[in-house]
């Protein structure tokens, strides 16, 4: 095809899994802090009530003397986190927050970090497929913006493993962060819940100290903030000159 045509539905194409991906995103969001409650004949109670002191625990709540926990405390969302020199606590210049509440800001945040994460991610994959691509027996080769679109032509079946992955991923996510949709509160995370602190440390790479741990965010989100920017510009690219990143 043309390159203005294959560009043209790459776009299209792009297009149409993201609002597929985001519609997916948006409906387990509201949807999976209410799954799991299915109860099982006399065992539901105790499981529910080891479910919620085990929240109770990861959300760093407390308990009064006769076992009620007390309301988790709020946790800032501006709290040392993301503001980094010469930009000072929140850099805003627009004033897009100026009127938008704690809970607000908490949940853009959040929307950073976990956009942050996906494009460093999405980054280095952009990259690195393009030099070393072994899987489909090392066919997809070119661009790596239209790889995705190759890839369909072997295996179009390929794209429902990969939301699956995606769905699980982001049910576990709202799960852990967001307030429970069918008490009132469709778009609210959790008071006690810190924007990307999912408990997900494999390499036991979290700092124990409280200035080493601000330190480590500060870079994750920073450099979130370069991936993000990054990547747009690496797609950008591809899509208009039809050539790799590395050549």
């Amino acid at each position: 095809p043309k390159p203005n045509s294959r560009q043209h539905r790459s776009a299209l194409q792009l297009t149409m899994r993201l609002t597929i991906l985001g519609s997916l995103t948006f409906a387990l969001s509201l949807a999976a802090p209410t799954i799991g409650r299915t109860r099982l004949g006399g065992l539901s109670s105790v499981a529910s009530r080891v479910a919620s002191r085990g929240l109770n625990r990861k959300m760093g709540a407390k308990a009064d003397v006769d076992g009620t926990p007390e309301a988790p405390k709020p946790v800032d969302p501006l709290s040392g986190v993301g503001g980094t020199a010469p930009f000072g606590k929140l850099w805003d210049p627009a004033g897009f927050t100026k009127n938008d509440d704690a809970q607000s800001i908490k949940r853009y945040r959040e929307a950073e970090l976990t956009h942050g994460r996906v494009s460093m991610l999405g980054a280095l994959g952009f990259l690195a497929q393009e030099k070393f691509h072994p899987l489909f027996g090392g066919d997809i080769d070119g661009p790596a913006v239209y790889h995705f679109e190759e890839i369909q032509k072997i295996a179009p079946a390929f794209w429902y493993p990969v939301l699956l992955s995606i769905a699980v991923a982001e049910l576990g996510r709202a799960r852990i962060g967001w307030e429970d949709p069918l008490n009132g509160s469709m778009f609210a995370l959790r008071d006690a819940y810190e924007p990307g602190s999912l408990n997900f440390d494999p390499l036991g790479l979290k700092p124990t100290n409280k200035a080493d741990m601000t330190n480590m965010q500060n870079k994750e989100i920073n450099n979130g903030r370069l991936a993000m920017l990054g990547l747009a510009g690496m797609i950008a690219q591809e899509l208009v000159t039809n050539e790799k990143i590395l050549q």
